[in-house]
């Protein structure tokens, strides 16, 4: 089955190109268009309303676009409004929400960490999902203000440092082996993480399972691309500079408002 139309990546802001570099590193033939809502961003902190209404104007610009696929590179979006999208759209989509299965499943102490937005961590989806796992602990962290600086360029900032070290620390007081990132802009967070916690403490996130899922759609019902045009295009509705240089300046930014 062939189908050269593009695969569509939206989130919040910037973070979701963790995702996207997943899906891109599994399946390079394939053309995406990846949609960056920055000048919404980020989405943890509004209402399940707002964060439906944002998400369907996401996909209606990558509908407009051709997009045979959607991937929801937001965990807060997925945990809010991926089933309000299924049943609006007729198109597939893939979610993304925090990889507590992993973790609980493979947790030696029965005590994991999730650092995530709030929006994420007080969705029903969230809940269910942490509910099948009533025999590990599951210490909830929100991490506030780590978007915002991330989307303003303060990756290694003092204050970036100084937030982790204050919602990390009690998750290794509390004995916790595995550490879940909620949020798929955390990913860009991994080395200063790992200057904060004990080396036999694993860090997941998503991205793998996300890339493969999407793989396993095109292969089952919508259709690999044949084509030769497999350039990505990336759309900012804000300043562009902070998602260039989290690309690495290896493409072009487009500025829209949308």
């Amino acid at each position: 089955m062939t189908n050269n139309n593009p695969i569509g990546v939206f989130d919040s802001g910037i973070g979701g190109t963790s995702i996207w570099s997943a899906i891109h590193d599994l399946l390079p033939n394939e053309k995406t268009i990846y949609l960056a809502d920055s000048k919404n961003a980020p989405y943890g902190q509004k209402s399940k309303e707002e964060i439906v209404a944002l998400s369907k104007k996401n996909v209606e610009f990558l509908l407009e676009n051709n997009c045979k696929l959607i991937v929801v590179a937001c965990n807060t979006a997925t945990t809010n409004a991926i089933f309000e999208l299924r049943a609006d759209y007729d198109v597939p989509f893939v979610g993304i929400e925090p990889a507590i299965k992993p973790a609980a499943n493979n947790s030696q102490t029965q005590v994991i960490g999730i650092l995530a937005t709030k929006g994420t961590l007080n969705s029903e989806l969230f809940n269910k999902t942490a509910e099948m796992f009533q025999n590990t602990k599951i210490i909830e962290q929100v991490g506030y203000g780590l978007v915002q600086l991330i989307e303003d360029g303060n990756l290694y900032s003092p204050e970036m440092t100084q937030l982790l070290e204050s919602y990390l620390q009690p998750m290794i007081e509390a004995n916790i082996d595995y550490l879940v990132l909620g949020c798929s802009h955390y990913p860009y967070l991994i080395p200063q993480i790992k200057k904060i916690l004990p080396d036999h403490i694993k860090i997941i996130d998503s991205g793998e399972a996300v890339a493969r899922q999407t793989k396993n759609l095109l292969q089952d019902k919508v259709g690999f691309s044949e084509s030769t045009d497999n350039d990505p295009i990336f759309y900012v509705n804000s300043d562009p500079k902070v998602l260039e240089s989290i690309l690495e300046y290896k493409y072009p930014v487009i500025k829209k408002d949308f």
